[in-house]
Formats: C-alpha cells, sequence, structure tokens
C-alpha cells in the first residue's frame, strides 16, 4: 500500500513527467538506429504527401497519433521482425521504443492517448505509395551520404529482399559505420 500511495501522482497522470533519454543510454542500439534517420525531413515528405493526397480531416474524435510515430513504429516492426500488435504494445511499454518514435517525455495518462493500435498502424502503412516510398528512400541515402555514412559511388539501393550473406547497404551497415565514426 505504501508504494502504491507512493506512486498515486505519477499513476494518476498528475505526476512528474519521466525522461525517456534516463532510461535509454546511448549506446542502445536501438537509440543509435534511431538518431541515423532524418526524422524532420522523412516526417516532412510523409505529410506532404498525405496532405496532397487526404485533404480533408475531420476535427471529430481523438487526436491523430504524429506522423513520426507511426513511420518510426513501420520501421522498427520490420528492423525487429515484430508483429504490429508487438511493436504497439512495445511503445507502451519500451521506453526504447518510445525514444525512437521521437517520445522524449513520459507520463502515464489515463486517457491512453500515447497508446497506438494495430489498426491505426496499419492504416498508415497502406497510404504509403510507391512515390512516396522512393521519395523517403532518397532523403535517406541522401543524408547517409552527406553523414560521410556511405559513398555515392557504391550507393545501390534495393527494395527487394536479399539471399544471406550478399553485400547491400542496409539499416545495420548504416548503423554500423555510424558507431565506428564516431569512435574515431
Amino acid at each position: 500500500m505504501r508504494l502504491a500511495r507512493f506512486l498515486q501522482h505519477w499513476l494518476s497522470g498528475t505526476g512528474t513527467r519521466l525522461h525517456v533519454t534516463d532510461f535509454v543510454p546511448e549506446p542502445h542500439p536501438i537509440r543509435q538506429w534511431a538518431d541515423t534517420f532524418p526524422w524532420a525531413a522523412l516526417v516532412s515528405a510523409i505529410e506532404h504527401s498525405f496532405h496532397k493526397r487526404f485533404p480533408t480531416t475531420s476535427p471529430r474524435g481523438r487526436h491523430p497519433v504524429p506522423i513520426r510515430v507511426l513511420f518510426a513504429l513501420e520501421l522498427l516492426k520490420h528492423e525487429l521482425g515484430a508483429s504490429d500488435e508487438d511493436i504497439c504494445q512495445r511503445l507502451r511499454t519500451d521506453f526504447a521504443v518510445m525514444y525512437a518514435c521521437g517520445l522524449r517525455d513520459y507520463q502515464v495518462n489515463p486517457s491512453q492517448a500515447h497508446f497506438v493500435l494495430p489498426e491505426t498502424l496499419c492504416e498508415f502503412r497502406s497510404r504509403m505509395d510507391e512515390t512516396l516510398m522512393d521519395e523517403l528512400i532518397a532523403l535517406q541515402a541522401a543524408a547517409a551520404m552527406e553523414e560521410g555514412l556511405v559513398s555515392p559511388a557504391h550507393l545501390v539501393i534495393d527494395t527487394f529482399p536479399c539471399e544471406q550473406g550478399s553485400q547491400r547497404v542496409t539499416d545495420a551497415t548504416t548503423l554500423y559505420k555510424a558507431q565506428k565514426k564516431r569512435s574515431s
């Protein structure tokens, strides 16, 4: 009972906010992975594409989930080999996933507005068209070249699965080079 009384303000959503960065150390793989993306440019491209193709918005219902959260969950889902349900559950409980989604402060909120349903993630994925994906890949490749993580002479972007052992530019390769560059 004493512990519940001690935590009652935090559990009721009126206590202090927890800083996600305090719980996710810099060498954590998901944090390093998330820090390699040009999030502002990617989110801006998605917002622009969605605004052109889906111009109407409704003031009714709950506030929309930020695009950064949905896009990060979609990328993490593939990176970690998780299902929609698994990655949405990890968003609720895993500070590293919250960090990757751009959520820097966390406070338990009875409305659970930060929760993402798997159906929401599926709807977001259905709105990603080929043109938008090409633009996002170009943005990520440009950012990686700008950081010196890849050379333009050796950059081949292939969205198809490859056989094991073949050498292609992947998120893991980019992460490894980023870690190597930071340590030197």
